[in-house]
């Protein structure tokens, strides 16, 4: 699905990401870690294409990322789901016009997709704030909110950067069991995350690989998680 191959990526005269080979394989769940500065965010604007490798090879969906067109590129990213740390919304619209934003740009009908929005908002468990602003949202639905508007076109691969950074565990174990059901039904789903109990949590249900990002390179972790 996503392959790395000899990938740098430097901040001016700061290596960032050296020669990193990586294979996110469909239907993966993988986690990334490693301490704040070491690139996860940078990593993840490789795989969906924000950032183009200043050395080495992508390969995303069976395409090499440095061939693609701007339309081409516009086109790829309808197969991904990014769910940021720091979510933006248009805070005049409600939260199911929100989530229903990427159908819109995409020239899909509103009334095509009223129902998958509305299943897909009782999903995270949104129905009673489907007209709400998001200003009027706590940290936790903002987030269920971002998930949704990431795989409402039935993405094959989610990105999430930092995803329960600002909720409390009880609702960063709900947004796991959400990723974790998006996995089983046939998902990549790639996590950046410093939190260990929630990945120790995670690998006690899905077949997870959990990878550490240090000095530059990416290394498989350890099963002592």
């Amino acid at each position: 699905m996503i392959e790395l191959s000899e990938v740098s990526y430097s901040y001016g005269d700061r290596p960032l990401l050296t020669d990193l080979s990586l294979k996110l394989a469909p239907g993966s769940f993988h986690f990334l870690t490693g301490p704040s500065g070491s690139g996860k965010t940078t990593f993840l604007k490789l795989c969906y294409l924000e950032l183009a490798a200043q050395r080495g090879r992508i390969e995303i969906f069976g395409q090499d990322a440095a061939e693609l067109n701007r339309d081409s590129v516009a086109k790829l990213r309808q197969r991904i789901g990014i769910v940021h740390q720091d979510c933006q919304f248009l805070d005049h619209l409600p939260v199911a016009e929100n989530i229903a934003l990427p159908t819109t740009v995409a020239g899909r009908s509103p009334e095509s997709e009223r129902e998958n929005i509305t299943d897909l908002i009782s999903w995270v468990g949104l129905t009673e704030r489907a007209t709400a602003r998001p200003p009027e949202l706590s940290g936790g639905e903002r987030q269920r909110a971002a998930l949704a508007r990431a795989v409402v076109m039935s993405p094959d691969l989610i990105l999430a950067d930092e995803p329960t950074g600002n909720v409390d565990w009880e609702m960063s174990t709900r947004l796991l069991q959400l990723l974790i059901q998006l996995n089983k039904l046939g998902k990549t789903v790639l996590v950046a995350t410093h939190d260990l109990a929630l990945i120790r949590q995670a690998k006690a249900q899905v077949q997870a690989r959990v990878l550490r990002l240090r000095g530059g390179t990416v290394q498989l972790a350890g099963t002592d998680l």
